[in-house]
């Protein structure tokens, strides 16, 4: 069973194995039923024409053998049995010659082959050479007959044959009957050297077609293994990798469509990476020069907000707005930079050991107004041995899940569940609110995105919150998944390695309502669903 997977994963692998296999299998076929109907063809023209001509031989000599029996029996002198069959053997034998075209058998017949009446035989061939039933036949016919036997001699050879049977009339005797064998076995050697031969030939066939088919197959393959290399060092991008071009045939078309395709693929992502790093960059200094004037703006706001008391009505509100969303500006320039620091990949950790519950509570503390002013309870429930996390960044994790939990669950309590096993700890952070509609859960993550863009914010949240959570998982090695469903609330998980940068493949906690068993997430899958540009997590 191991060499039967093993040659099945070889055979789904190489498509050279696959064509020589199968030239194999086809021209052993073909060879194979071609050389028997050629043997065969052969065989029966070699046997016909040696039935032919035996039997025209056969029928001269029975003939003969007729007349001498007759003149030898009518002569003076009345000669006795023995005589007769004696001259006609002997006429027989001489007809014959040196070369052994045939030997003969001459027997009497069964019914009076018990009277002592003699029986001759050339070359010691036996009697036995002579089926039963054909000496029952000659003896009940005038006509000739033949047929395929195998001659046994008295010395013990043993060789194919034809004998050819008459009876022969001898005066005041019954019958005798005559039998000319006539060997086959110099045509049996000549099939066999045929046989022999076109089996040779049809092995050398077969085998200098799977060397050519090898051959070809190898001279077609290898430009395509060295364009499919060329492929894979080009998807793991080494954009510079090229094939070389050899002729001018379609292969070698092929090879120059690659290099052009690999060619125009590296400008055009070249050109993308410049303009991501202008946008980066923009980004970047546009947040940082906004700081200065922001500052004083700030200040400025803040004097106004300080006096609001002693102007009237629209003055003191304005006053109001112009701070809070200045108070916003800020938070939404510190997100713009940290995203900017995700997109240059220069964020990175300080990490220390620590318990998740108190990180949890302490993050629950900070936003006991928000959540006072929401009327909304939070439950945390579970505990998990102290991780090595960066706490700063993990704080802002939850912070930007109970606060998106409070801002969409409706005063119903929050519940954050901790769970752990032997890689993981997990942290489950549910809300009662209307859920996500089918397809949200694969946006929630993307830059900007609202669940509900007419809804009213009372959090003066930025859109970029959740964006960074999932950038704060990702550089501790983990990451943060979501399930909702329409009047059944949401669910935001996030799962971390206990050990700082290790790969973990599974969570410790369920993720969906009803949910009992561990959900297991492939991290090759994972990273497929993660959209490179938005980094969104498409569940």
């Amino acid at each position: 069973m191991k060499y039967f997977y093993q040659f099945k994963q070889a055979w789904n692998k190489s498509l050279s194995l696959r064509i020589i296999a199968t030239t194999f299998i086809v021209s052993t076929i073909l060879v194979t039923v071609i050389g028997l109907i050629l043997i065969n063809r052969v065989s029966s023209g070699i046997l016909t024409s040696k039935e032919s001509s035996s039997i025209t031989e056969a029928s001269s000599a029975i003939n003969e053998a007729q007349k001498v029996v007759t003149a030898t029996d009518t002569g003076a002198g009345a000669p006795n049995i023995s005589t007769v069959v004696d001259t006609a053997v002997t006429a027989l034998a001489v007809r014959a010659g040196q070369s052994g075209l045939y030997d003969v058998l001459f027997l009497a017949s069964s019914d009076i082959s018990k009277q002592g009446l003699p029986e001759r035989g050339t070359n010691l061939v036996a009697e036995n050479s002579v089926s039963e039933d054909l000496r029952s036949r000659v003896e009940k016919t005038e006509k000739l007959l033949w047929a395929y036997t195998e001659i046994n001699y008295l010395d013990g050879r043993k060789i194919p044959g034809l004998v050819v049977a008459a009876p022969i009339k001898i005066n005041n005797v019954e019958n005798y009957s005559l039998f000319l064998l006539f060997p086959l076995d110099k045509e049996e050697e000549t099939i066999g050297i045929i046989r022999s031969a076109v089996l040779a030939t049809g092995i050398f066939l077969i085998f200098g077609l799977l060397i050519l088919v090898w051959y070809l197959t190898r001279s077609v393959l290898s430009p395509v293994r060295k364009t499919a290399d060329a492929a894979e060092r080009l998807r793991m991008g080494l954009l510079n990798e090229r094939v070389p071009v050899s002729g001018e045939d379609d292969l070698a078309k092929l090879a120059g469509s690659f290099n052009s395709m690999a060619a125009s693929i590296q400008h055009q992502i070249g050109q993308l990476e410049q303009m991501s790093r202008m946008q980066k960059r923009f980004v970047s200094d546009v947040s940082h020069e906004l700081r200065t004037p922001l500052t004083t703006v700030r200040m400025a706001a803040d004097v106004l907000y300080e006096s609001r008391d002693q102007y009237t009505g629209e003055t003191a509100r304005a006053a109001e707005l112009l701070s809070t969303q200045i108070e916003r500006f800020e938070i939404l320039l510190s997100q713009l930079l940290e995203i900017s620091r995700f997109d240059a990949g220069a964020a990175d950790l300080s990490l220390n050991m620590v318990n998740i519950k108190d990180v949890i509570e302490k993050t629950a503390d900070s936003l006991s107004n928000l959540l006072a002013k929401q009327e909304t309870p939070v439950v945390i429930t579970g505990s998990a041995p102290e991780i090595e996390l960066d706490q700063r960044r993990i704080e802002r994790v939850l912070r930007n899940l109970i606060s998106n939990a409070s801002e969409y669950g409706e005063g119903k309590p929050i519940e954050v569940e901790i769970g752990s096993d032997e890689d993981t700890i997990a942290v489950v952070v549910k809300d009662k609110g209307p859920g996500l509609e089918p397809g949200e859960s694969s946006l929630v993550f993307n830059r900007f995105w609202r669940a509900d863009p007419a809804r009213a914010r009372t959090t003066g949240g930025t859109g970029l919150g959740l964006a960074i959570a999932l950038e704060d998982a990702r550089l501790h090695s983990g990451w943060i998944d979501v399930w909702g469903s329409p009047g059944k609330g949401t669910m935001f998980r996030l799962t971390l390695p206990r050990i700082a940068h290790k790969a973990i493949s599974s969570s410790s906690l369920p993720l969906g309502i009803g949910s009992e068993e561990k959900y297991e997430l492939d991290m090759s899958a994972l990273q497929e669903m993660l959209d490179p540009d938005t980094k969104i997590a498409k569940q």
